[in-house]
């Protein structure tokens, strides 16, 4: 018999993922097959079948995204920044390896050139052959892949884009350093006058501190900070928070005409409406 992945027990004749987020808090998914998992240089990377939400890409054991859900990540995390820019021509995705925010960029006209940074190849590629939900097999002439460090490409970079999206994985590890103020104002270099940016910053209940961090840091160097909300419920607690930087626009400049599942025009303006807690922690107060 094979020998399963760590992240993957057999209970009562049945698979089951287990996430552990921290130490009180484990989520299990009930998989139907592991149908791909290797160690990459970076991390393991595995796409499991699962019941419920269909194929998903796990990184070191944390479900990134999955056919089910993953949709409303990468329609909020693109469409928001892409809605505010009136005339978007060239776009960086920092991470962002399963296509899924590159995916919905190319459905923007006006946008001449896309580079991803994903520091870990074999996640492109597994996302394209197996998760083609998500990534739709992504085979745009206006992608180019950079399988590189998006702290040092931002850092190095003589380019300038209209928009920035760092699509990251958790605080932990290498990503650390995507959630640093030095790699803020790097982003906030290679923007042009009137670009903006925007970074997902955590989940709300579960790390309130990450986003009110993020906020406050992005908040320091652009002269709009907003962060914006919504809801993907294979994410810990199923409620997740944006922030998005911007040197000019504070808006949508057009009604939304893009083909979506989740963004409407009234999502483009109510996902701003954040609940009182969420502006409590915003502003570093706490009701403990």
């Amino acid at each position: 018999m094979q020998q399963l992945p760590k992240y993957v027990q057999e209970k009562d004749g049945k698979l089951w993922l287990t996430e552990a987020e921290g130490n009180n808090l484990y989520i299990r998914y009930g998989i139907k097959e592991v149908v791909y998992e290797k160690q990459s240089p970076y991390q393991h990377v595995m796409i499991v079948d699962s019941y419920d939400f269909g194929k998903m890409l796990v990184l070191d054991g944390f479900v990134q995204t999955t056919a089910g859900d993953g949709f409303i990540y990468n329609e909020m995390i693109a469409h928001l920044p892409l809605s505010f820019h009136p005339n978007p021509q060239r776009v960086l995705i920092i991470g962002g390896g399963d296509c899924g925010a590159a995916r919905e960029v190319t459905k923007y006209d006006s946008v001449e050139m896309i580079d991803l940074v994903e520091i870990d190849a074999s996640v492109v590629d597994v996302c394209k052959k197996h998760l083609p939900e998500v990534s739709g097999n992504l085979s745009d002439p206006r992608v180019n892949y950079h399988f590189t460090d998006g702290v040092g490409f931002v850092q190095d970079v003589d380019t300038r884009y209209d928009v920035i999206i760092v699509d990251s994985s958790d605080p932990v590890g290498p990503a650390v350093e995507l959630f640093g103020l030095d790699f803020y104002k790097n982003v906030y270099r290679a923007l042009n006058d009137d670009g903006l940016m925007v970074c997902q910053s955590e989940s709300p209940l579960f790390y309130a501190d990450v986003m009110q961090q993020t906020y406050e840091r992005i908040d320091s160097l652009f002269p709009i900070a907003k962060t914006y909300s919504a809801t993907v419920p294979t994410y810990p607690g199923g409620f997740w928070s944006f922030t998005l930087g911007s040197k000019r626009y504070d808006r949508p400049h057009t009604t939304f005409d893009k083909e979506a599942r989740y963004v409407t025009d009234g999502i483009l303006s109510q996902c701003f409406q954040l609940p009182q807690f969420m502006q409590d922690a915003l502003r570093g107060e706490t009701n403990e």
